[in-house]
């Protein structure tokens, strides 16, 4: 059960994983306390949706199934449609020769951390759904969820910190895309399901 519930937390924290990778090489800097931070809370809402979507039980399944992946790619297009829109503004001044202040980005601002964690925890309400349904106990699959999920976007962070050097002024509008892509992904895997 245990090493499930980690192959589960690997597949569920995949999109938070690529969300800390973008969001990293699109900020100028992410202190350690603040990588940690944003980390904790995906894994938070990876641990709390699954808890979520076991005490709703089966009768709230077919309430949110229907528009989950809506859900998923709206939340995940704002975000990275308003991070493309900051990168063209920030190349539009830096081209003019006005110095912008430096900025927090991404991952760093409350707001913008909550959607994204929102957004890239859905799937696990529905796997907290399937527990309930077959009758599994939720809180240590949660936990280990949760947990591993952390892990990964520390390293997502630590790994977008590396790429950020690489990627250059380009970050924010890679990192943008990034994010709309995962929407797609998430809007076409479950239109495909016939969801």
């Amino acid at each position: 059960m245990i090493l499930t519930s980690i192959l589960i937390g690997l597949a569920l924290a995949a999109d938070a994983f690529a969300v800390s990778v973008s969001a990293a090489a699109c900020s100028s800097s992410i202190p350690l306390l603040i990588g940690i931070r944003a980390a904790f809370i995906f894994g938070l809402f990876q641990f709390l949706m699954p808890v979520g979507g076991w005490l709703l039980g089966s009768a709230f399944a077919s309430l949110i199934e229907g528009f989950d992946h809506w859900i998923a790619f709206g939340l995940l297009a704002f975000v990275g449609g308003k991070m493309l829109y900051e990168a063209v503004q920030a190349q539009k001044r830096a081209a003019c020769g006005d110095p912008e202040e430096e900025k927090i980005h991404g991952i760093m601002q409350w707001d913008t951390l909550l959607l994204l964690a929102l957004a890239t925890s859905i799937d696990a309400l529905a796997v907290g759904l399937s527990y309930s349904i077959l009758g599994t106990p939720i809180l240590l699959p949660a936990t280990i969820i949760g947990i591993t999920t952390f892990a990964t976007c520390l390293a997502g962070i630590e790994f977008g910190r590396r790429l950020k050097d690489l990627l250059s002024e380009w970050a924010e509008i890679i990192g943008g895309s990034v994010l709309l892509l995962i929407g797609l992904k998430i809007l076409i895997e479950h239109l495909r399901a016939g969801r």
